[in-house]
């Protein structure tokens, strides 16, 4: 397995965890990591930064979902 092949796997398994600091550490590990080509590293990660950013608009809407069921009638229940 190449390494490329090796930070895909690596990236896949992150973002399938779905863990914030986890996605921002292995984004920050990828910029130094001199065996990958910049386009290469690029693309991995911005792969991370799209799951972030989708993470924290599900997040958002989840909350705001959440407080229109507890505010029901203009009253928390």
């Amino acid at each position: 397995m190449s390494h490329l092949d090796e930070v895909i796997s690596r990236v896949d398994a992150t973002i399938a965890e779905s863990v914030i600091t986890h996605m921002n550490e292995l984004l920050i590990e990828l910029s130094d990591d001199p065996d990958l080509s910049r386009e290469d590293r690029y693309t991995q990660q911005q792969r991370l930064r799209t799951a972030i950013a989708h993470h924290g608009k599900q997040h958002k809407e989840e909350m705001e979902a959440r407080h229109e069921h507890l505010t029901r009638g203009g009253t928390i229940l």
